[in-house]
């Protein structure tokens, strides 16, 4: 049966403009991005056997090229639109940090720093540089390591804090692993790097460590 002949409360564009994107499950909105089925399937259940392939919507979203067009149903176009739509969800994240308020937020910077490090299949270490005010200065990542590790600069992270005039930073990096949970090199390192800034009277607000579906907060860990 074509999504068409659906009632109306069931089709999934008419649900989302009706109840909010948040009452879509994860296929429902998958099939709004499809937009059409294949022979026999409705874009709901080529959704649903999508998903089922890859093992997962994060898996899907993350796929390489060559895996996500080797999917029936789907192809380069697809891809394409796909990547711009994660960007462009990036981009937004980025301009409710960038618009010269205080952060305010803590789960808009997780969702931020989630948005930009989690994907990656190594690690990366990363700031979020703040005025005195703590108002946003700039994102940068820093430091690429490997997927075990990152080598981590004290002096190299004052310097551009200097550069910047930051008077407050926000560090984060991910486990590519998936696990959050800190690593004591992790603690040591976010020691060291607090003791070089406090030299130059530039305060370490957080460091947050990115895993698969998980944030930790040092700061709420009472660790800084």
């Amino acid at each position: 049966m074509s999504i068409r002949d659906w009632p109306e409360g069931e089709r999934p564009r008419e649900k989302l403009l009706a109840l909010g994107s948040e009452a879509l499950s994860d296929a429902e909105l998958l099939a709004i991005f499809l937009r059409v089925g294949v022979k026999g399937r409705s874009a709901v259940d080529l959704a649903r056997d999508l998903l089922g392939a890859f093992g997962g919507l994060r898996q899907l979203l993350e796929a390489e090229c060559e895996r996500f067009c080797a999917e029936h149903g789907l192809g380069e176009a697809k891809y394409v639109q796909l990547q711009a739509v994660l960007e462009l969800s990036r981009r937004h994240l980025a301009s409710q940090l960038e618009r010269g308020g205080a952060l305010t937020s803590p789960s808009l910077v997780r969702a931020f720093l989630s948005a930009h490090l989690r994907h990656l299949g190594h690690e990366e270490f990363a700031a979020l540089f703040l005025d005195t005010q703590h108002r946003v200065i700039r994102f940068e990542s820093l430091f690429r390591g490997t997927l075990d590790s990152a080598s981590v600069y004290p002096r190299e992270v004052a310097r551009r804090a200097l550069e910047l005039g930051a008077g407050a930073i926000i560090f984060a990096h991910n486990h590519p692993s998936g696990v959050a949970e800190p690593s004591d090199a992790d603690r040591r390192i976010t020691e060291r790097l607090t003791n070089a800034l406090d030299l130059f009277e530039i305060r370490v607000l957080d460091h947050f460590v990115v895993g698969d579906g998980e944030v930790i907060s040092f700061a709420e860990r009472g660790w800084l």
